[in-house]
C-alpha cells in the first residue's frame, strides 16, 4: 500500500485523476479538522490513472455524495470502521439535482433571483425545471 490505512472514515476511490482536486473542493475537505489524504496518478486498470482520497472520521451525507455525481459519476465510496470496509457505495447521478449546477440560460430566474437551481436529469442531459433549457452534464458550471 502506498497510503496508510484508516481506522474509521471514508475512502473515495476510482476518481479520474484530473478530477481529484475538484472532488476535494466540492466536499469542502480543506475545512475539515480530521486528517485527509489525497493522492492522484495511481495506476488503475479501469481508468489508466486514478485519484484516491481518504478522510478519517468522516462519513458523507447523501447530499454531499450527490454533489460528486455531477463531476465524477461511478466513483466508489468505501465506508471504513475498525480498519474494515463495511459498505461500498457507487456514486450515481440522481434524477434531480438541486443547488449544485448553474443554469446556462442568462435569462433564467435562477440567474436573476436569489433562488436554488433545480434540474431534471435524463441520460446525461440536464433540463432546468424553470426555463427548460437543456445542457450536457459534462459541460456544466457548478454553483
Amino acid at each position: 500500500m502506498l497510503v496508510a490505512a484508516i481506522k474509521n472514515g471514508t475512502v473515495i476511490d476510482h476518481i479520474p485523476s484530473d478530477k481529484t482536486y475538484q472532488v476535494a473542493q466540492l466536499l469542502g475537505l480543506q475545512n475539515l479538522e480530521t486528517p485527509v489524504t489525497i493522492g492522484y496518478n495511481f495506476l488503475s486498470q479501469k481508468l489508466g490513472k486514478k485519484g484516491i482520497i481518504k478522510v478519517e472520521d468522516k462519513f458523507f451525507t447523501d447530499e454531499e455524495i450527490s454533489r460528486l455525481s455531477v463531476v465524477t459519476p461511478n466513483i466508489v465510496l468505501n465506508i471504513i470502521r475498525d480498519f474494515e470496509v463495511v459498505e461500498k457505495k457507487t456514486v450515481v447521478t440522481p434524477s434531480e439535482i438541486r443547488g449544485i449546477v448553474k443554469c446556462n440560460n442568462p435569462k433564467c430566474i435562477t440567474n436573476n433571483e436569489p433562488m436554488q437551481t433545480y434540474f431534471h436529469v435524463d441520460n446525461g442531459l440536464l433540463t432546468c425545471h424553470y426555463c427548460e433549457k437543456e445542457q450536457d452534464i459534462s459541460r456544466v458550471e457548478l454553483v
